[in-house]
């Protein structure tokens, strides 16, 4: 019902565009074996590994627009075709693979919101066992989505392997932090913070349009939970974008951390919630180039883009900016000097 389809060589091959004189990362990541990977991964010299979670159905499940199944291929096809350099070396890369949920799918096209909800249970039954395995194997998960439901399995894979509470930065629009009432796209650190892999939760670049007061008040009675708005640093200017984002990581200091980017809160980008009003490209990137910096990383999760959604908007230069987002945290990670920060209580 829901498989990891391992990556192997001749289809990372297959997908790099060679030309002479130039090396791409692709002609350099390392790959794994479909019957060994988890001892190959153990023994690889890699620091990031790159998985697909390609499915809608937590955003369907949470009343959205489906279509960010779409992004997996397409953005692997463009890091793939990234030039290697010496900042930015293939090796340091490991491409794992992208989940199989084609039947799930299939079975989701008639399916009513309970059923979705319990789909997404099953995805994060497969998803959070692989996490499990990269960051026990000493690896940082670079996971390209798919719905923000996946934040839940990623935080409890971690958690795991870390054997305590991660901290977690989230750039977003959306708190997707709504009431536990069955899985889906917008309550993923809800219920990790209930079921006990959450103990720090930052979110920046909230819309205030687009969270309820529910919710607003409910993350404000906790002091475990930081909040930021966008019209906080772009409409009342109150606050500087570039403070937000050093307050947040200071707030979440102190522990792993997942790093989250949903691309919706990114002005024109296609995703199941696309904005007409968010933050630049540059400083979505600007924001990784930070985490890479100054957190102690436990994965890199960017959920939500698309290339094709099911209303029939396309756009395939997400994938594009995808490879952007992640060269930029890799560069960042490998080549500028890491900086550990102090916690703060806010």
């Amino acid at each position: 019902m829901a498989t990891l389809q391992i990556i192997d060589k001749a289809e990372i091959d297959a997908l790099t565009a060679l030309r002479t004189g130039e090396t791409k990362l692709g002609s350099r990541v390392q790959w794994f074996s479909a019957d060994h990977w988890e001892k190959e991964l153990a023994q690889s010299s890699a620091v990031f590994v790159i998985l697909g979670i390609p499915e809608d159905i937590g955003v369907r499940a949470n009343s959205g627009i489906g279509g960010t199944r779409s992004l997996w291929p397409q953005a692997l096809k463009s890091l793939l075709n990234v030039q290697d350099t010496r900042t930015l070396p293939g090796n340091a890369l490991a491409v794992l693979g992208g989940f199989d949920f084609s039947e799930l799918h299939l079975r989701a096209q008639q399916a009513d919101l309970p059923t979705l909800r319990e789909m997404v249970h099953t995805i994060d039954e497969a998803v959070y066992p692989v996490i499990l395995s990269i960051c026990k194997a000493g690896k940082i998960p670079i996971v390209i989505g798919g719905g923000h439901n996946n934040a839940y399995p990623l935080l409890k894979g971690a958690s795991k392997a870390f054997g305590k509470m991660l901290q977690c930065v989230n750039l977003d629009a959306h708190s997707d932090y709504r009431p536990i009432e069955g899985r889906h796209s917008g309550n993923g650190f809800r219920y990790a913070r209930m079921d006990g892999y959450l103990k720090r939760y930052a979110v920046l670049g909230l819309h205030r349009n687009y969270n309820s007061q529910a919710v607003l008040d409910d993350m404000a009675a906790d002091p475990d939970i930081s909040v930021s708005f966008y019209e906080d640093a772009y409409i009342e200017q109150s606050r500087d974008f570039a403070a937000c984002v050093e307050s947040a990581f200071r707030f979440a200091a102190g522990a792993p951390t997942g790093i989250e980017l949903d691309l919706d809160c990114i002005e024109g980008v296609l995703s199941s919630a696309a904005t007409p009003a968010g933050i630049s490209t540059a400083e979505a990137r600007r924001y990784l180039t930070y985490a890479a910096r100054f957190a102690d990383v436990a994965y890199l999760h960017i959920a939500e883009g698309s290339t094709q959604l099911d209303d029939g908007r396309e756009d395939r230069q997400t994938a594009k900016l995808v490879s952007y987002l992640i060269t930029d945290f890799v560069r960042a990670y490998l080549n500028q000097p890491k900086v550990v920060i102090r916690p703060s209580e806010m």
